[in-house]
């Protein structure tokens, strides 16, 4: 009985804190990644560039690039979602070679400059600046709006990668347009048949957050 006596305090303390409830566990917290958050960066045109390129039949085609004047894009998960930007159709700077000196009757590098922003092609005068408005996005594709001369039609611009840290973003893509369906046509049909309809484009953006 002595024995019983002594055990049954220690039974006692033992189911009471068996009954008790356990103690609750401390709160975590979780941070998102910062890659599946959606963010919007804003372009600079400094840094930023759409690098051109057009074919001729039998004949050395032409390279330049083109700068921005303004545009933003956004993305999440790794992934450009949207965006929109603009293209300063006077930024004309031609990056192939083989020009005539400058002086020469013809075929001078300032001589294909000036043709290429007349009214016989893009007519830079009257429309200063091109635009492209991302519509949808699917993988790393983009459908939108392409604005040339003042016509707007459908583009895709394919490819597209990004990468980008806590200050900054860069997204690259390409596109290509038939000029045809934009005006860009040279009135001499004969010589606007050498020429590729095509008009390729690999545009890079580099953005900060906004």
């Amino acid at each position: 009985m002595k024995n019983l006596r002594l055990l049954a305090p220690t039974l006692l303390i033992a189911g009471l804190a068996a009954c008790s409830s356990p103690e609750s566990a401390p709160a975590t917290t979780t941070t998102p990644d910062a890659a599946a958050m959606e963010r919007t960066y804003s372009v600079d045109p400094a840094m930023s560039a759409v690098a051109w390129s057009g074919n001729m039949i039998g004949m050395p085609g032409h390279t330049g690039t083109l700068k921005f004047t303004e545009g933003s894009f956004t993305a999440k998960d790794g992934h450009v979602t949207g965006g929109s930007f603009t293209v300063d159709m006077k930024s004309y700077a031609l990056t192939d070679t083989g020009y005539a000196p400058d002086g020469s009757e013809k075929g001078t590098r300032a001589m294909l400059m000036g043709h290429l922003m007349s009214p016989d092609f893009f007519a830079v005068d009257s429309f200063p600046t091109a635009h492209f408005n991302i519509t949808s996005v699917e993988g790393n594709t983009a459908k939108g709006e392409l604005t040339v001369r003042g016509r707007t039609n459908p583009a895709t611009v394919e490819g597209i990668t990004l990468t980008s840290d806590s200050a900054h973003a860069m997204a690259s893509g390409d596109l290509t347009f038939n000029r045809q369906e934009f005006g860009v046509s040279w009135k001499a049909t004969m010589k606007d048949m050498v020429l590729s309809n095509d008009i390729k484009l690999h545009i890079e953006l580099h953005g900060m957050p906004k």
